[in-house]
């Protein structure tokens, strides 16, 4: 003999498969992401001391403008494996406008800040350290001395380019 299913029982069997039904559908939150890593390398070894008057290139440059990019070549020549390659993301960690004054024999005198990146220390020190470190740069034969500005542009990776020689920015 067959038992009939009542419109009550059903009710429960239905009410009873929705809840198991979304008990499984359930999930756990999960934990935010982490913030991203700044990895900045550790810094390079100085060039080696050679007879500055041996290795100083001179610049022809009139203007501090003309300037910068003889200074702008100088530092990537220097930092090849720390220049972007092509051109840069659209979020860059950090940028800094930095203006850096260079005596008649190519040393710097001063680096002064007129946008530092502050929410990047490591990024600040770092720049200062790479452009200290860079001189003697090409003297400035027809100005004597030089202060000249320029663009950092920083990612999170280490790489950088400097704003006189960038491929532009996504």
């Amino acid at each position: 003999m067959k038992k009939k299913l009542s419109l009550r029982g059903a009710g429960w069997l239905v009410a009873g498969g929705t809840a198991a039904l979304l008990a499984a559908c359930t999930s756990t939150p999960q934990p935010p992401e982490p913030p991203p890593v700044v990895v900045v390398p550790p810094p390079a070894e100085p060039p080696p001391v050679v007879e500055e008057a041996s290795k100083t290139a001179v610049s022809s440059a009139s203007t501090p403008r003309a300037y910068r990019r003889d200074a702008a070549g100088h530092l990537y020549a220097l930092h090849r494996d720390r220049i972007w390659k092509g051109r840069m993301p659209p979020l860059l960690y950090a940028i800094g406008v930095l203006q850096v004054e260079v005596d008649r024999e190519g040393h710097v005198r001063n680096v002064d800040w007129m946008r530092a990146p502050r929410h990047a220390p490591e990024v600040i020190a770092e720049i200062e350290r790479m452009v200290r470190a860079a001189a003697p740069y090409p003297v400035p034969a027809r100005m004597g001395k030089v202060v000249y500005t320029d663009t950092w542009l920083w990612h999170m990776s280490g790489q950088f380019q400097l704003d006189t020689l960038t491929e532009g920015q996504d």
